[in-house]
């Protein structure tokens, strides 16, 4: 038979134990829900990441870097500015690119001699220089001149405005071509021309045979001719995307032409126009006339032996006899 002391031992005995397994309970919920949380955070944290990461390439595939991105770029696009780069104008040729410039220019001017003179100082003021030239005149005693100027590809732009308002401009043709391929090709091939060249100088140095010596200065000839032409290729392609090329044609106009608009025609105009084509009518018609001239001779003839010499002689037609004519009539 319990007492009463051994049972309320008993008791708290059975209540620390309760108290221990909730606590261990709680312990180990405890443990679990931080396990868990912690799982969904790195979830979470990865997901995060790679939505970032899709978002960030987006932005980077459309030219958007940041909330207002899209319209600074826009914008710079529209300035002539590279997207992304405030402030930061687009080059007119590429880094590395090698580019052949090349435009023809027609002119009109009231003084040639003026105009041409100007055309000479706007192309050496840019660094460049002054190539062909011929001058003439045509019929109607107006000069005519075409010069060609070469000027760096860096002043290319202001040369042509330069020329261009040295009268009223009639025609404008500018080519540029990419030759950035073939300056790459044949710098590859001197380098491995030149390579050649000295293998074959190094195995003449060491030959020891005429016969050997003779086979291979052969080759180093032919080497260093394909060598030289290629060298000579590289220096035209060096010039030409060095210096651009404008060829310039000046032609002359009077001075009331350059005072209006030369295009509409006047009343002298329209008489003149008229005389020309009158007597560009008459020139026909003379070349016409002169044309049937020998056939209306040879029929003229024909027609005056005929009434002269053949139908005197041919046989007359005795008339037939009529009521009035007869002899014995009543």
């Amino acid at each position: 038979m319990h007492t009463p002391d051994a049972s309320a031992h008993h008791a708290a005995g059975r209540r620390r134990s309760r108290r221990r397994a909730a606590r261990t309970l709680s312990a180990v919920l405890l443990a679990a829900a931080l396990a868990l949380a912690g799982c969904a955070a790195d979830a979470g944290g990865d997901s995060d990441s790679g939505a970032g990461d899709g978002k960030a390439a987006g932005q980077r595939a459309s030219g958007v870097h940041g909330p207002d991105g899209g319209q600074a770029d826009e914008s710079a696009a529209k300035a002539g500015e590279k997207p992304g780069a405030s402030g930061a104008k687009q080059p007119r040729r590429p880094a590395g690119a090698h580019i052949i410039r090349t435009a023809t220019l027609t002119v009109r001017v009231t003084d040639v001699p003026k105009a041409l003179a100007e055309a000479r100082t706007a192309a050496e003021d840019a660094g460049g220089i002054v190539g062909d030239e011929k001058t003439s005149r045509d019929g109607e005693g107006r000069d005519r001149s075409r010069v060609v100027l070469r000027v760096p590809q860096e002043r290319y732009e202001e040369v042509l405005a330069a020329l261009e308002g040295t009268g009223r401009l009639v025609a404008r043709d500018a080519k540029a071509k990419d030759v950035t391929d073939q300056v790459v090709d044949v710098e590859s091939r001197v380098r491995s021309q030149r390579a050649s060249v000295a293998r074959v100088r190094e195995l003449m140095d060491e030959a020891t045979k005429l016969s050997d010596v003779v086979t291979l200065e052969g080759e180093l000839s032919a080497r260093q001719a394909d060598l030289e032409a290629l060298l000579a290729r590289r220096a035209s392609l060096k010039d030409r995307t060095t210096l651009a090329t404008i060829t310039l044609s000046l032609t002359e106009r009077s001075a009331r032409a350059d005072s209006g608009n030369d295009d509409d025609p006047t009343l002298v105009d329209a008489l003149a126009g008229g005389w020309n084509a009158f007597v560009t009518v008459l020139r026909w018609i003379g070349i016409a006339l002169a044309g049937v001239l020998p056939f209306a001779a040879v029929a003229a003839l024909l027609l005056l032996l005929w009434l002269r010499v053949v139908r005197p002689r041919l046989p007359r037609h005795a008339r037939p006899a009529g009521p009035g004519n007869d002899d014995g009539g009543a």
